[in-house]
């Protein structure tokens, strides 16, 4: 199979299978979810090491913008080299990055360790734009559906796992597990996975300068962008604080407890198909709009969180369900714009878009600390009115102009 590939992902035909979009889909999510870690271990990894909220809050924000680095400096080189050497290198050197948090001896060990994993576990945003290229012009918004369903998951079933696995061991248990997870990943995606080559010549600096060059070229790009940073924001400003929400009055939950609210933000991940499918047939601006109406609903229903489990779970649900919205849509539109440069693209809007979430963070930890649970809820409510404006008013974020791609047969090759 893999002799018969082309270095042209827009002569080549798809490739991909059934079964290679559910094991990237798996993979996916194992891999972003060691970036979630240690949301709900936040303070069990500060008792150990006498670090208060804002301190441990860090790991969080190293999470993130080692992630931001990760996909400037890293992803680009999906256009350029040999694709499934390098999702497997990458996932390979996260591993390493959990094993040093599992058994380093202090806070500095866990924060390196969470840099390198962070700026590696981008292998992730290699695969999407990766299936893209694979998958049939007809499917593709339903295959970046399906393989962001698995992030998602991932990001929040991550939080469920390390509580259990925490109180059955201890928060270092949850990285010795994980090192052996991306170990095993890494296996599996050299087996299954075609070698397909990159799709430029440029050399290294070239290939980073070209990502800014896509902004300056791509309207909607730098719109969605944008939007998908002020949404991640939001994501980010509620899982940050909840930790701390959850551990004291009136809830007192423990790690386990904490990481189980995770699953109601998984049935939001459950849904990421239908916006993909909505693209496809081309409702993007719809699915846009229905999203950033949900986050601005969202935001009230946690804010009764504070004192209703109820209002908190609805609230978790429907937040995660209006960003995962957004954000397929967002990616199934950038996708269609340079086939040839889609790493590139991946690159630039998940740099903004994690940018904004390492941004939400640290916010989300200043409001919880000045303003308790009050202050970060209103703290979402300003970025969701922001982003909702922005979505609807900003011409260049609507996606009229993109032509359906079942609207024509997609050429043989």
């Amino acid at each position: 199979m893999p002799k018969n590939q082309t270095s042209n992902p827009t002569s080549a035909l798809p490739l991909l299978t059934h079964a290679m979009v559910l094991l990237m889909a798996v993979a996916t999510g194992v891999i972003v979810a060691s970036n979630y870690y240690a949301q709900p271990l936040l303070h069990a990894i500060g008792k150990e090491f006498g670090v208060g909220e804002a301190g441990t809050a860090l790991i969080v924000t190293v999470a993130q913008s080692s992630y931001a680095v990760g996909l400037l400096l890293l992803v680009p080189l999906g256009d350029r080299l040999e694709r499934r050497g390098l999702i497997t290198c990458l996932t390979l050197i996260a591993a390493a990055g959990q094993a040093l948090v599992a058994y380093g001896p202090g806070m500095g060990s866990v924060l390196v360790g969470t840099a390198v994993t962070g700026a590696t576990s981008v292998v992730a945003q290699v695969m999407v734009p990766f299936a893209a290229t694979l998958a049939a012009p007809q499917e593709r918004g339903r295959v970046v559906g399906t393989i962001m369903s698995g992030l998602l998951l991932g990001i929040l079933l991550g939080r469920t796992v390390s509580g259990l696995l925490s109180d059955l061991g201890s928060w270092r248990t949850v990285y010795q597990v994980a090192a052996v997870l991306l170990v095993f990943v890494a296996a599996s995606l050299r087996w299954v996975l075609p070698r397909h080559a990159g799709t430029s010549t440029m050399g290294y600096f070239a290939l980073l300068r070209s990502v800014g060059t896509l902004f300056a070229q791509e309207p909607l790009f730098r719109a969605r962008s944008l939007l998908g940073g002020l949404t991640f924001a939001q994501f980010s400003v509620l899982w940050t604080s909840l930790t701390f929400l959850l551990v004291n009055p009136p809830y007192g939950y423990s790690n386990s407890t904490i990481g189980l609210f995770g699953l109601a933000g998984a049935i939001g991940a459950a849904a990421a198909r239908i916006f993909g499918r909505m693209a496809d047939r081309g409702h993007a601006n719809r699915s846009t709009r229905f999203g950033l109406w949900l986050l601005l609903l969202s935001w009230p229903l946690l804010w009764w969180g504070g004192a209703s489990v109820l209002g908190l779970l609805l609230g978790i649900l429907v937040l995660d369900l209006a960003i995962q919205a957004v954000h397929i849509t967002n990616q199934t539109c950038i996708y269609r714009l340079q086939p040839e440069a889609r790493s590139r693209l991946a690159a630039g809007y998940m740099t903004s878009y994690f940018i904004g979430g390492a941004a939400g963070s640290l916010a989300s930890a200043a409001a919880y600390t000045h303003a308790g649970w009050a202050g970060v809820c209103a703290l979402g409510l300003g970025l969701s009115v922001v982003a909702l404006l922005y979505g609807s008013l900003a011409p260049n974020a609507r996606a009229e102009e993109i032509t359906v791609e079942t609207a024509s047969p997609p050429k043989a090759a």
